[in-house]
């Protein structure tokens, strides 16, 4: 006898490697994105000593405009990585947005800062800095889109990896009984909003996400 092959939603696009994993255990994986990243113009010096980067997606916006960057500050393995290989120095990096900041204050607390991020950035960040009076200056380098879809068949499960994915997934489609795997708790929060069968990744990586759909299913 056979076991039951799972369908999953992935509403971000995934690379061959990380759908071979849910291939592999089974498991049948859809996947298409759920919003759009938009590049928008903006102005900042070309010599900036530190600067903060919350998400890959705003690394990729400043990499073509010539900018010299002594320190970066990142959240995530992915960005970090990605500043790594455009040749940029990587200071400090957690996996939080409030994490990060914690070590701003700990650590260079009389540093000035450039903070680029979307037009639909997290408070944490700076919130945090303001409260202990660390300077910086926010430039806005993208804004996110929803680029929702109707979908015309039911899943056992659906990943999401943002606020704004969740939102546009109910734009246009229902989460019914699936079970809903997140990244973090900023989109278990909005996932909130319509179901409660909800599992978290312990680390914020996709793959880790994809290993909590494993585990579950299997």
């Amino acid at each position: 006898m056979t076991s039951r092959r799972y369908k999953i939603l992935s509403t971000k696009e995934l690379t061959p490697l990380q759908k071979g994993l849910l291939e592999e255990a089974n498991i049948e994986v859809t996947d298409a994105n759920f919003i759009k990243i938009k590049g928008i113009n903006f102005y900042c010096d070309d010599i900036i000593e530190n600067a903060i980067f919350t998400s890959k997606n705003s690394v990729e916006q400043i990499v073509h405009k010539n900018i010299t960057i002594s320190n970066s500050f990142c959240v995530g393995d992915k960005t970090e990585a990605f500043l790594l290989e455009k040749g940029y120095q990587v200071t400090e990096k957690a996996y939080q947005a409030n994490g990060l900041a914690k070590k701003i204050i700990e650590n260079h607390k009389d540093k000035e800062f450039v903070f680029f991020c979307g037009d639909r950035r997290r408070e944490e960040l700076p919130e945090l800095l303001k409260e202990h009076n660390i300077s910086f200056e926010e430039t806005e380098v993208y804004k996110t889109e929803a680029d929702s879809r109707q979908l015309f068949e039911d899943f056992d499960g659906i990943m999401f990896f943002s606020p704004s994915a969740v939102q546009s997934f109910v734009l246009k489609n229902h989460i019914e009984d699936a079970v809903v795997f997140c990244l973090g708790k900023t989109t278990e929060a909005e996932v909130k909003k319509h179901t409660n069968n909800i599992i978290t990744a312990n680390k914020p990586t996709i793959e880790n996400v994809i290993v909590q759909v494993i585990k579950h299913f299997n």
